[in-house]
């Protein structure tokens, strides 16, 4: 009896982590679908008269807590229009700077109830207990391609060493913007210093892919869709790199 209790218990088991696994997939797939629709929803704008409006207030919001970056409609309006490529990027470049007070706002006023729920549920970025505080895990590819020049592997680690340049850096990055403004915010950097480096970052990014595109058109998006990591790494580690050695000479 006592064998038979021990095979119905190992039985029960087996079948409660195959259930677990299935709703975990099930969950895994229901994001994904969210995910696409949100993506599918945000070209169908692009053939729209309103296309440049649905483009200024998916940057603003991505900018603190919309999951899908505009770089998608950026690109599906500049292939369709690329006489206004300039057009374009300034309005995205200036919504997501103004979002991104908001996300600096959440980061000051709101980090430990909406902001950590964003950065876990939005951002899709784990939150680790670090030296007494949250701190948020970087992404490999960032941690391998800047190495010990980036001052850590968390998030506030790297903020402790490069303050309000991670604002410029990361927001050239793949790294979900809102991610950045919000702990911004948490970090206390200077706000008109944060300003700026949005300002720069944001620009840098937007005017340049828009610019491409408005060259090279379609083989240009898929391009960038395929070394965009890989390109913004190489310019960030040149760029790091050239700030270390003006900071030896100097």
């Amino acid at each position: 009896m006592k064998r038979v209790g021990m095979e119905m218990k190992e039985a029960n088991k087996g079948q409660n982590e195959e259930q677990a696994g299935t709703k975990l997939s099930s969950e895994k797939k229901k994001k994904s679908g969210l995910v696409r629709r949100l993506y599918d929803w945000m070209l169908s704008w692009a053939d729209s008269r309103y296309g440049l409006h649905a483009l200024v207030v998916i940057s603003f919001a991505e900018s603190s807590f919309f999951p899908i970056p505009p770089d998608v409609l950026l690109i599906a309006l500049v292939l369709g229009a690329s006489t206004r490529w300039y057009k374009f990027a300034l309005w995205c470049t200036l919504a997501s700077v103004v979002g991104g007070l908001a996300g600096y706002g959440i980061g000051v006023f709101g980090w430990e109830t909406i902001g950590q729920w964003i950065v876990q549920h939005i951002a899709h970025m784990s939150l680790t207990e670090v030296n007494g505080r949250m701190d948020i895990a970087l992404p490999a590819y960032l941690v391998s391609g800047m190495g010990s020049s980036l001052g850590g592997e968390y998030l506030f680690q790297v903020y402790d060493h490069w303050n309000a340049w991670i604002v410029f850096v990361f927001g050239l990055t793949p790294l979900p913007y809102k991610l950045v403004t919000i702990t911004a915010g948490v970090a206390r950097v200077n706000l008109p210093v944060f300003l700026v480096a949005s300002i720069l970052s944001r620009a840098l990014r937007f005017f340049l892919v828009a610019w491409i595109l408005s060259k090279w058109g379609d083989p240009a998006r898929r391009f960038i869709d395929r070394y965009f990591n890989l390109l913004t790494i190489a310019f960030i580690v040149l760029l790091v790199g050239g700030f270390l050695v003006l900071k030896l000479v100097m």
